[in-house]
């Protein structure tokens, strides 16, 4: 029997996602399709549902699988945070209309995730600069998703300085000091910045980019082009994908999980294949 929960983070989207969140549940009820609608106080467990709906952000997917235990029930995602990149990757630049029917006639269909630390992440993660430009959450989501990150990281531009980083990529070793270590499941992060443009849901792989130090004048030339994914013939870009990765740091640093901070020495990411049942 069908029926769906709807699990709405209520901070995101500036209220937008309990908006959202009511709507869906009144286009259901008209539909005559079972649902629970939870703004902010989810149930504990998920086992009743047949499908689940999770209205908000990279972060609140990234909530959902690092608090719940996942059995494979399908999941779909609607637009309510601050970036929305893994919204865009699933499903494009398409109305809440024409979402709800595609998700209502689609099949599940499998999808790759990724673990860092023992963290589950659907997105992207970033080492160093990404995580220092996460501190600013403050600025990101008063300007919005893509104009407050780049807000932030053309600030971040003059100020900040390359770590030292040891990195093996499914057991080959890198050196050297880097201003981008992304290790990403998906294409987008920022809000629209094309950081790994090569990676796919689907293929078993995580795609790592690591960019070599940049002075001043060079980190404003390719910034756009990193946004547009035209960055990867550039001599200070290493690119690669691969299923192990470990990032060694002299001494700790922030990085980011869909959005989430956390502050290490080690970083090891695996890829999860075929994790997540999308629609």
């Amino acid at each position: 029997m069908v029926h769906i929960g709807i699990l709405v983070n209520p901070l995101s989207g500036s209220g937008h996602a309990g908006e959202l969140g009511n709507w869906l549940a009144t286009q259901l009820a008209h539909k005559k399709i079972s649902c629970s609608l939870f703004i902010g106080n989810w149930p504990h467990r998920m086992d009743a549902f047949s499908d689940i709906w999770i209205v908000g952000g990279d972060g609140t997917v990234n909530y959902f699988l690092n608090h719940y235990t996942y059995s494979k029930t399908p999941l779909s995602i609607f637009k309510g945070g601050t970036g929305n990149d893994f919204h865009w990757k699933l499903y494009g630049d398409i109305s809440k209309e024409e979402l709800l029917e595609k998700i209502l006639s689609a099949p599940a269909r499998p999808i790759d995730a990724a673990c860092c630390n023992n963290k589950v992440y659907i997105n992207s993660s970033g080492i160093g600069f990404d995580g220092e430009v996460l501190r600013s959450m403050k600025a990101i989501r008063k300007l919005g998703g893509h104009f407050g990150y780049l807000w932030v990281v053309l600030k971040k531009i003059f100020s900040y300085r390359e770590p030292d980083f040891r990195v093996t990529v499914d057991g080959k070793e890198w050196l050297g000091k880097f201003l981008l270590v992304s290790a990403n499941n998906s294409s987008r992060t920022g809000g629209g910045f094309l950081v790994t443009p090569r990676a796919t849901l689907d293929d078993g792989k995580l795609d790592l980019l690591l960019c070599k130090p940049l002075g001043l004048l060079k980190r404003l030339l390719y910034l756009p082009k990193i946004e547009t994914g035209k960055h990867l013939s550039l001599s200070c870009i290493l690119y690669f994908q691969a299923t192990d990765i470990k990032v060694f740091c002299e001494n700790e640093l922030y990085a980011q999980l869909d959005g989430e901070l956390i502050k290490e020495k080690i970083f090891h990411y695996t890829v999860l294949p075929a994790y997540l049942m999308i629609k």
